[in-house]
């Protein structure tokens, strides 16, 4: 009599061996570990009532998540297995996270609307993953749609969702009431569907910097994380404004360029 099951292979198409897999294939999807750890982390403190840590987690967590693709491509270590990871980790810290830690802080006392709220958010942040991956491969579209991303991206969603929290450690006497919930429930609710929205978004990817003008941006680079380190719900929560403001220009950006190329359809989802 036989064997009931067959043997694994963990590299039956012929592979590697495990003990032959460099490090530096290693290494992005120890970041994406990290990534998922820091926003579960993020949670977890968000139920002991310790919301500042509970913020600089996801927002962790978030930084951690969008340089491992990043890093998997300058050391071509890319894979359909971290590829997934990737994913997996996008709708954690992207989607569950913030959602979880927005509910804990302030939307529970909003019952059962600021749960919805918490619930759209995480879904439209899936929903939002789930078609980039699908038509990030379509070539289709006019080479000049590719600055643009289709909706807000799910990062940004996540850093737009917590505004709240930052507007409460500016301790401008701001409090966690119920009225303050509702406000809180309606702003998850539309940050939600700005992330399934159709709204061109210019991602900037395209942009270059003037040979003259390196050494003033990497100041500007530089002076902006030091104000994000020395005062971060300040910088945060104008960044936040910064971003709402500029999503009406990169709508009327787009459709002036559209008008230019001819083209009357919307953008394809390649962000």
């Amino acid at each position: 009599m036989g064997a009931p099951f067959k043997k694994f292979e963990a590299h039956a198409s012929g592979g590697p061996r495990i003990r032959e897999i460099p490090m530096r294939m290693v290494l992005p999807n120890l970041v994406t570990v990290l990534a998922i750890c820091a926003g579960l982390s993020g949670i977890r403190f968000a139920f002991e009532n310790r919301f500042e840590i509970a913020v600089v987690m996801v927002l962790l967590a978030a930084f951690l998540d969008g340089i491992d693709g990043r890093l998997a491509r300058m050391l071509k270590a890319t894979s359909k297995f971290g590829a997934q990871m990737d994913s997996l980790a996008d709708i954690v810290n992207f989607g569950v996270a913030p959602a979880l830690v927005l509910y804990a802080f302030l939307l529970d006392r909003a019952g059962s609307p600021g749960w919805i709220a918490a619930l759209l958010f995480t879904i439209a942040c899936g929903m939002r993953l789930a078609r980039f991956n699908v038509l990030a491969d379509d070539t289709d579209q006019p080479a000049w749609q590719t600055e643009y991303f289709v909706g807000v991206p799910a990062p940004a969603g996540a850093v737009l969702v917590m505004l709240p929290l930052y507007l409460y450690f500016l301790r401008l006497g701001l409090e966690p009431s119920r009225p303050a919930a509702f406000i809180a429930t309606g702003f998850t609710v539309l940050i939600a569907f700005l992330l399934v929205s159709r709204l061109p978004v210019y991602s900037g990817k395209s942009v270059k910097v003037p040979g003259d003008r390196v050494l003033p941006v990497i100041l500007g680079v530089v002076l902006y994380i030091l104000l994000l380190m020395t005062y971060p719900w300040y910088t945060l929560t104008a960044s936040v404004a910064g971003y709402l403001l500029f999503l009406p220009l990169s709508v009327r950006a787009y459709s002036k360029r559209a008008m230019r190329e001819g083209e009357k359809v919307p953008p394809s989802d390649i962000g």
